[in-house]
Formats: C-alpha cells, sequence, structure tokens
C-alpha cells in the first residue's frame, strides 16, 4: 500500500507532470522547447547543485564512510557494461560497435534520474545518506571506459573519449562541486544554499518540461530501433535496479540509501556517454543509443521506475 501511495504521489508531482507536459507538447507538434543556453545554464546549475550537495555531505560524514558505497558504485559501474555488451551483441544480435556504445549508455548513469530519486525520497520524507550525490561523478566514467574496451578501438581514439569523459562538463561540475562542498563544508555552504537548495526543484521543474520534448523527439525513432532494442531499454533498468538494491543492503545503506543506488545503477546517461562515444565509436548509430537511453529509458524510470526501485529497497533492506 505504501509503494502504491508513492507510486500515484510520484506521477502527480510537479517534476513529473512537467516532464508529461513537454513530452505530450511535442508529440502534438508544437515548438515547447527551452532556449539552448538556457537549458545548458540550468544543467550547469543542476550538475554543480548535485555535487556541492554530496560534498558537504562527505565533509559531516568523513571519507571513511563512503570508501565502501565508493567501491560498490564503481563495481556495478564496471560490470554492468560487461554483461550488457554480452547481451546485446550475443542473444540480441545488435552489431559489435552498437552494442558497446549501448553498454555505454546503460553502464553509466543519469544525473537527472539521480535527483528525481532524491525527491522522490524527500516528498515521502524518508531518509538516505548524504553523500550520495558523490556516486553519481564516479560512477560516470568507468562503465564508457569498458565498453569502448570491449568495441576495441584504437588507443587513440580511447585516448581522445577519455579526455571528452573526464574534462567534460558532467564530470566536471559534479567532480568539481563535491570538491567545493567538501572543502567549505556546511558553514560555506549556508552562504550560497538560498540559491543551490531552495531554488533547487524550481528549476528542475523546468528542466524537465524541456527534457519531456526532447524524449518525445527520440520516441518518434523507435520504429527505427527495433523491438530488441525496446525490450532491452525496460528490461535493463529493472535488472540493474535489483543488482543496486540488493547491493546497497549488502554495504549496510539504509533503505532510502539503497533505493538511490538501485535508480542509479538502473538509469542511462544521455550526456557523457553521447558525448564519448560520439568521439571514440563514430560509427555507432546514435538512433539506437539514444532512443534507447533517452526515449525508452529515460521516461520509464521517471514514470515507473521509482517505486519499483522503493520497492525492491525495502524488500532488501528491510521497511
Amino acid at each position: 500500500m505504501e509503494t502504491t501511495a508513492l507510486a500515484l504521489a510520484n506521477l502527480t508531482s510537479p517534476m513529473v507532470l512537467a516532464f508529461a507536459l513537454g513530452l505530450l507538447a511535442a508529440l502534438a507538434g508544437t515548438d515547447l522547447r527551452l532556449p539552448d543556453p538556457v537549458h545548458s545554464a540550468i544543467s550547469t546549475y543542476l550538475l554543480l547543485a548535485i555535487g556541492m550537495k554530496g560534498g558537504v555531505a562527505i565533509s559531516v560524514a568523513g571519507i571513511g564512510a563512503v570508501l565502501v558505497p565508493a567501491v560498490a558504485a564503481l563495481a556495478l559501474g564496471a560490470a554492468i557494461p560487461i554483461w550488457s555488451f554480452a547481451i546485446l551483441a550475443g542473444p540480441l544480435k545488435i552489431a559489435r560497435v552498437d552494442a558497446a556504445a549501448l553498454a555505454a549508455h546503460y553502464g553509466s548513469v543519469s544525473a537527472v534520474t539521480f535527483v528525481a530519486a532524491t525527491a522522490w525520497l524527500d516528498a515521502a520524507g524518508r531518509a538516505y545518506e548524504g553523500f550520495m550525490p558523490a556516486l553519481v561523478a564516479l560512477m560516470e566514467v568507468p562503465a564508457i571506459v569498458i565498453a569502448l574496451l570491449l568495441a576495441r578501438e584504437r588507443q587513440g581514439r580511447l585516448g581522445d573519449a577519455l579526455h571528452e569523459i573526464l574534462l567534460g562538463k558532467s564530470v566536471l561540475l559534479l567532480a568539481g562541486g563535491v570538491a567545493i562542498g567538501w572543502l567549505t563544508g556546511p558553514r560555506g555552504y549556508r552562504a550560497v544554499e538560498p540559491l543551490f537548495g531552495a531554488l533547487f526543484q524550481g528549476f528542475l521543474v523546468l528542466f524537465l518540461l524541456d527534457m519531456g520534448a526532447i524524449a518525445a523527439r527520440r520516441l518518434r525513432d523507435l520504429r527505427r530501433a527495433g523491438p530488441a532494442i525496446g525490450a532491452f531499454a525496460v528490461a535493463a533498468p529493472l535488472l540493474h535496479g535489483a543488482l543496486g538494491a540488493a547491493a546497497g543492503a549488502l554495504i549496510g545503506l539504509s533503505a532510502g540509501g539503497a533505493m538511490v543506488l538501485a535508480t542509479l545503477a538502473a538509469s542511462a546517461s544521455y550526456i557523457a556517454a553521447p558525448a564519448a562515444v560520439r568521439v571514440a565509436l563514430p560509427e555507432a548509430n546514435p538512433t539506437l543509443y539514444l532512443t534507447a537511453s533517452l526515449g525508452i529509458t529515460f521516461p520509464f524510470n521517471l514514470l515507473v521506475g521509482l517505486p519499483v526501485y522503493d520497492w525492491l529497497a525495502r524488500q532488501f533492506v528491510g521497511s
């Protein structure tokens, strides 16, 4: 009953309704989109705010409290692309380069899906470990590197992709925000909390409105992507979410923390991974990896996945 009530509350939350509005508006043929500079500015704000909040939590909890969760997050980020690639290139018979591109996206993470998970828990009054934002930055990189190695690309191109990942906007802002929050601590954060804390939800609603319109455009490519990609884009997050919830319980996270880790494992990158794949795997078909990650998995997680991962976490950890 609790999961059902939370699921209904999620579907009527401002974030999900804004995403649905953008989705429906785009499908209806309107030109509802934020200007690109505004979209970029809001994404910069969100990523920096996430990182700073995680850094402040680390300064309070101490580095020792983060070590085991960090190792678990890295292990998930390294393992998910390996079996994703094996499934895609094996039973689903996806071309090797496209299988590697998809594996990179599903092993990496979506910061916006992470924010939706924490907002879900905040709305429900549920606690979770404050250092969880730091895990977002950790899980961005290893999956992309492993997937590119599975594609057996030349090392020069891999090096270019690593440069793109490590100096890319998402990793740089998340890691930089963590460093700022950790160095300044709660006292320093209080000075900027009115901007990075109080206004966060409002900016997130605007961002998800725009993401709805972007996702709708990717849904139109679903027929070209094929039923196998569509099935993988729904099944993969459920499997990875279950593994994330189990890992969270195993390392001693709270039910809320396990739900967040499950959501991270279930999410698919549509910022860092596409940038790296464009550099290292230019032959990969963007219709496949962008339609799967942004057109299917992102809406699925936002609308359906969150209550499922919450339920899984509570089953593994206990209410």
